[in-house]
């Protein structure tokens, strides 16, 4: 279980450009790492723009933004293309980055059940701290969600 004010997990993941990305190598800077279930989706696409939208105040606060999903690098590159993305995308495809944050749960949706990505965000701090969790995110209202943290 995860806590504020504990390390967060370090990982080693490819963005989509293939290139490996950690959590350490940001260092001295606050990480918003935001899990979400899938590019091109409604939900999702309203949270990666509004980042998008909001960088310059981001940036002024020494945010860095890392996006994880399960989708492939090649689907990542057209989502960062398509929206004109300004952060990385993890193509955590086999689990382990959610695995280590515990967002990959099982799911119900109309009496089915399915594991998937639970929406979540963790902002770290430059220590690499967990300073919070957002568990009730809301897409289109996101950045302000963390910049109000």
């Amino acid at each position: 279980m995860l806590e504020i004010g504990k390390p967060a997990p370090d990982f080693v993941a490819k963005d989509q450009n293939g290139e490996q990305i950690t959590l350490s190598q940001f260092k001295g800077k606050k990480v918003i790492l935001y899990f979400y279930p899938r590019d091109n989706t409604p939900g999702c696409t309203a949270q990666a723009c509004d980042l998008r939208d909001h960088q310059t105040e981001l940036n002024a606060s020494n945010y860095v933004v890392i996006g994880v999903s399960t989708d492939s690098e090649s689907k990542h590159r057209n989502f960062i293309e398509k929206y004109d993305l300004p952060f990385p995308l993890i193509a955590d495809t086999e689990n382990a980055v959610h695995e280590l944050y515990g967002t990959w749960q099982l799911k119900k949706n109309y009496g089915k059940e399915y594991m998937g990505t639970v929406r979540t965000t963790f902002v770290i701090d430059e220590d690499g701290n967990l300073e919070s969790i957002i568990e009730k995110v809301k897409t289109k209202e996101h950045s302000a969600q963390i910049l109000g943290a």
